[in-house]
């Protein structure tokens, strides 16, 4: 329970101390005229918000009779208002050990403060108490019956404390002034951050060189002199979205940026090293209601976010979003996560981690140790995300925790935190993140796009596909270095396909289930690209038949559709389809295997809309290896479908 909602709490109940269903005339606990002066005091004081002076009224009212409850009560709820709640419990528990039913409500206050101190065996026998009592106010009883499950929570974890031991990330990252909101590259080589100077929240960027961070320099291209916040980096360094709000001047931190409400999501492209220009993403993803905290996932088309809905000014109902990019570059319809992940209370700090299956974020509605919690959950093989996982304590307490960021790796973790001995005010620390709340192992994928005759680097879409499932894991581009970096999970079988204007399309297929795949040993491959000439030959990799048969396996699907839109993206384009065979068995029957074959893919383009009169196909059997058919593996090399352009 937040701060704010117990003050506010508490000034409700300053009027409730008379009121459980009484309608005659106030009486005290005390008779001496000279405490009840002083109190009703206190009273005006405190209406008036002159909190000095009614505390010096309330404290002679307690002189005048130190059994007075009503006096205890109301000091209580003065200091609570000053998050003074150490003094605010001693004042409440003499109230209730004066006369322990007079006031329910009593029992309500000190249970809800122990919560914000963490006392929550306090807490739980508070709100037991408060509970059994009759006639209690219905909202008041809803939230005892709520808290009393997150302080028997918390009672549970601090029994059962998760390892936790964070480091300070040193003073390259870290100064006199707040850091928070970390983002990082998935190579874990880029760490950009929030920090605070002032008023002014603007974003830093640091390298890690020979396993060192370098020292942090601001974003020059997207920092503004209003405030940049909540950085999130795809996991290949390319593009980054990140939260502005309007500032006194009424823009999102420059005059050039335009928005839709009171806090938009904008994004900026990282191009030869520089970023350029924010863009605002624009409808659906942002309207007149509030939208921060981004998170872009490794697939390269997924956009997380925080959306708070505003009424009369206020930001109620903090919910995580997720919208999909479209082929066009625009957003899907956004789509509130189920309640597994989204409550009635507040989420906040959504990370979705690049395995694209584990989702940590912020929660005070869930069941846990007060106030914002960090969460996780996992996506199911249904598409569906996973009942929320409490992390535990001590990585949760009874404070707000939020900005977690988890490593590609998935063993460790970064937060902000203002503890002792850092720098000053919030720093970033890491953690290892114990076992069973880390993501899915993953590797990534690296390497470089290129002319396969001239050796330039070219820019290029490629996607990832999971062969299992045919289900397109990643979507991304190469830089004008011809460079580009994905992520995957390990211990899967996927399919590459990778396209520029002007160039064959180029397949391939590679395991990750037998090879030693993870974080600290991805998985490098240099892909040429054949320009489109006639005679070009390219061999689809990824299209697959079972031993001696000549159906199509469901999994060369994928790759048959890239085909398809290579031939109506190049409309004048004619092909010819081979089939080819190893030179074990007969020749005749090679000769026959290997044209069906070719004639199967044929069959599938034209299904798929391309006019025969562009095609034909041919098969070759064992007379065109590419190796000599000396060893199982040339043999396989040898089995294989093509097509070659035959006129442009």
């Amino acid at each position: 329970m937040s701060y704010f909602r117990m003050y506010f709490l508490f000034v409700f109940i300053w009027t409730l101390q008379h009121g459980y269903a009484q309608k005659k005339p106030v009486t005290y606990s005390t008779n001496n005229q000279k405490a009840i002066k002083y109190y009703e005091e206190s009273k005006i004081y405190f209406s008036q918000y002159k909190d000095k002076e009614a505390e010096e009224s309330i404290k002679k009212a307690i002189e005048k009779d130190e059994n007075f409850i009503e006096a205890h009560s109301a000091y209580a709820q003065l200091l609570a208002g000053q998050k003074r709640y150490e003094e605010a419990a001693v004042h409440l528990k003499k109230a209730i050990r004066i006369n322990a039913e007079m006031y329910p409500v009593n029992h309500f206050m000190l249970a809800s403060i122990s919560m914000l101190v963490g006392d929550y065996q306090t807490a739980f026998s508070s709100y037991q108490k408060f509970l059994s009592f009759k006639n209690i106010q219905p909202e008041m009883k809803e939230i005892a019956e709520r808290e009393i499950k997150n302080s028997e929570f918390g009672m549970n974890a601090i029994q059962h404390p998760q390892p936790f031991y964070p480091v300070n990330l040193g003073n390259a990252i870290n100064t006199g002034n707040d850091e928070y909101f970390p983002s990082i590259t998935a190579d874990g080589e880029t760490f950009i951050f929030t920090r605070k100077v002032g008023e002014q929240e603007d974003f830093y960027v640091s390298n890690k060189v020979n396993g060192k961070w370098q020292t942090a320099v601001p974003i020059s291209k997207i920092n503004s002199y209003g405030n940049e916040g909540a950085p999130s980096i795809s996991a290949d360094g390319k593009r980054m979205f990140f939260a502005s709000c309007i500032n006194i001047e009424g823009n999102y931190g420059s005059p050039d940026r335009k928005g839709y409400g009171s806090c938009d999501i904008f994004y900026s492209e990282n191009i030869n090293g520089e970023w350029t220009k924010p863009v605002n993403t624009g409808p659906p993803i942002n309207t007149k209601h509030w939208e921060t905290q981004p998170s872009f996932s490794s697939d390269g088309k997924t956009l997380y976010f925080i959306r708070g809905m505003v009424s009369r000014g206020e930001i109620k109902q903090q919910d995580i979003y997720t919208a999909v990019l479209n082929e066009d570059g625009t957003f899907s319809e956004p789509v509130k996560l189920d309640s597994n992940v989204n409550t009635d209370g507040d989420e906040e700090s959504v990370f979705i981690h690049p395995d694209n299956q584990t989702l940590y974020f912020s929660s005070n509605g869930h069941v846990g140790m007060g106030g914002l919690d960090i969460y996780m959950s996992k996506r199911q093989t249904n598409g569906k995300w996973g009942t929320a996982i409490n992390l535990g304590y001590p990585i949760n307490t009874h404070n707000d925790e939020n900005s977690l960021l988890v490593d590609p790796s998935g063993k460790i973790a970064y937060f902000a935190s203002d503890r002792k001995n850092g720098y000053g005010g919030l720093d970033i620390y890491q953690f290892e993140l114990p076992a069973h709340i880390r993501p899915e192992v993953i590797t990534y994928v690296k390497g470089k796009v290129y002319d396969a005759k001239n050796k330039q680097p070219l820019m290029a879409n490629f996607e990832v596909y999971d062969l299992s499932t045919q289900q397109k894991t990643a979507n991304s581009f190469s830089d004008t270095k011809g460079g580009f970096l994905i992520t995957l999970t390990s211990g899967k079988n996927y399919m590459i396909n990778v396209q520029h204007k002007g160039y064959l399309f180029y397949s391939e297929h590679f395991s990750l289930k037998d090879i030693q795949a993870s974080f600290e040993y991805p998985y490098f491959i240099d892909i040429p690209l054949m320009p489109i000439d006639t005679g070009s030959v390219t061999e689809l990799k990824n299209v697959f038949f079972d031993v001696d048969k000549w159906e199509l396996k469901p999994e060369s699907k994928a790759e048959l559709d890239k085909l398809v839109l290579f031939l109506k993206q190049n409309s004048q384009t004619k092909i010819e389809l081979s089939g080819h065979t190893d030179n074990s068995g007969e020749k005749k029957h090679n000769l026959i295997l290997s044209t069906n074959r070719a004639k199967a893919v044929y069959d599938y383009l034209i299904q798929n809309g391309i006019a025969n009169n562009r095609l034909t196909y041919k098969g070759y059997g064992d007379t065109r290896p590419k190796l000599l058919n000396d060893t199982p593996e040339n043999k396989a090399k040898n089995r294989r479908t093509e097509f070659k352009i035959i006129a442009k």
